[in-house]
């Protein structure tokens, strides 16, 4: 009976399936004075340095959309470090008051910039992360907070810009961009026209930039959020196919950077 008993308890241990050990964690830095929060996922099941991505959110702030990408590059064996640019408990709760935010740092990009970096350096002291192997991604707000860490000089392998803002008051000096570019870009985006696309491509050749623009026929600004709702003519719409093939252009990239 007993070997019965043992037999049935490690076929149904043998019946469990495996899977990867994500682990999350909020992280507490510092840019100056000032307090920020992150949100930290990768995967303990794999051992040894790997690569690290940081993730720079919306306008809205750090939400739930970036930890949901944080997890997703996790289970692809990155470390994902979302950081926050407006500091611990800034979080807008409607378009007016993340215009407002969103605008300050705009507005000052030195500023912009050392946020930026804090998170970025935060995430090469993890032991986890192979400091020759980082990249940084954002979103509408994060995707021109991702192109302003290239344009810094920042010496990490690549950045992508998910809808970003595409314009500066501080261009990319020539021969000072280390970091290859992605730009995944809604056609039909009607926040970010087309003098604004022409006036990036412009600054990254007289910059020398390694870089890649892809625009999604008839994806509008924010294509990769579920919570724009899929109205065209307000501007900002969810479009399956162009976050699919956005995500997929990402990995590619990684592939090769990595």
């Amino acid at each position: 009976m007993k070997t019965m008993i043992l037999a049935i308890g490690l076929a149904a241990i043998l019946a469990v399936p495996c899977f990867a050990a994500i682990k999350n964690e909020v992280v507490e830095y510092k840019q100056g004075d000032t307090v920020l929060e992150g949100y930290l996922v990768y995967d303990d099941a794999i051992s040894g340095p790997r690569p690290g991505i940081i993730i720079i959110h919306q306008w809205l702030g750090l939400t739930d959309n970036e930890k949901m990408r944080a997890k997703m590059l996790a289970e692809l064996g990155y470390v994902a470090f979302a950081i926050d640019i407006y500091g611990k408990g800034v979080r807008p709760k409607d378009a007016g008051s993340a215009g407002a935010e969103a605008g300050k740092y705009r507005q000052d990009l030195p500023l912009f910039r050392e946020r930026i970096n804090a998170g970025l350096q935060t995430l090469l002291k993890n032991k986890n992360v192979d400091p020759k192997r980082v990249a940084a991604i954002g979103y509408c707000f994060g995707g021109g907070a991702a192109l302003e860490l290239a344009r810094s000089g920042a010496n990490i392998a690549g950045v992508v810009s998910f809808h970003g803002s595409l314009t500066t008051t501080m261009p990319a000096a020539a021969g000072k961009v280390p970091a290859k570019i992605l730009v995944c870009h809604g056609a039909d985006d009607p926040f970010v026209p087309m003098k604004d696309v022409e006036g990036f491509l412009n600054e990254m050749r007289a910059a020398g930039a390694d870089y890649q623009f892809i625009a999604y026929s008839g994806a509008v600004h924010a294509f990769t959020q579920n919570e724009a709702g899929n109205d065209n003519s307000k501007g900002a719409a969810y479009n399956e196919k162009a976050d699919k093939r956005s995500w997929q252009a990402m990995k590619d990239f990684f592939a090769e950077i990595f």
